[in-house]
């Protein structure tokens, strides 16, 4: 099965689905929106303590907290380093990629490895940037405190439990 995206340059380009007939599209859910903070003390503060959103990871090294949404498995993530974009999950990043460049948009940076998959950002034909995650190596894991140990594996994509927002993908951008 084919799914024929849209374009603003010429007829669509089909995108194969071959890795599941039953999806439509190349974008999955949101999987996590950055949101820049001064410092990760403050945003947790404001984003944690002020608003009641409960901490589910942070790590340090990479100037990110994962917080979790009572009604969604997506996360706010706060970043010392990025912008305020959307983390779309994906299927597969050497899919995806191809799908927005064939179709109008761009590469604003090329795919990478992070510790749970990969990761790209891409700009569609109308200026708007949007993270694309593959969660093929898993989750992190963390201690008691929200603190990241390391990487459990979750299966080919990563998918948090819809529920409960167990898990965190863990977006390390450009």
């Amino acid at each position: 099965m084919a799914i024929t995206m849209g374009c603003l340059h010429g007829p669509p380009v089909p995108y194969n689905t071959a890795m599941d007939n039953k999806r439509a599209g190349i974008l999955r859910r949101v999987d996590c929106v950055t949101v820049p903070v001064p410092d990760l003390e403050t945003g947790i503060a404001f984003y944690s303590g002020g608003l009641g959103h409960q901490l589910s990871w942070r790590n340090d090294e990479i100037g990110q907290a994962g917080l979790k949404t009572p009604d969604s498995a997506t996360e706010i993530v706060l970043t010392t380093e990025h912008a305020y974009e959307p983390g779309w999950l994906v299927e597969s990043i050497d899919a995806a990629v191809p799908g927005f460049t064939a179709n109008g948009g761009h590469v604003l940076h090329e795919a990478e490895d992070i510790a749970v998959g990969r990761v790209a950002v891409v700009e569609d034909p109308f200026g708007n940037s949007l993270v694309l995650l593959e969660l093929s190596r898993g989750l992190y894991s963390t201690d008691p405190d929200g603190r990241v140990t390391g990487v459990t594996a979750t299966g080919h994509t990563g998918n948090r439990d819809m529920d409960t927002g167990a898990g965190t993908s863990g977006v390390r951008l450009h």
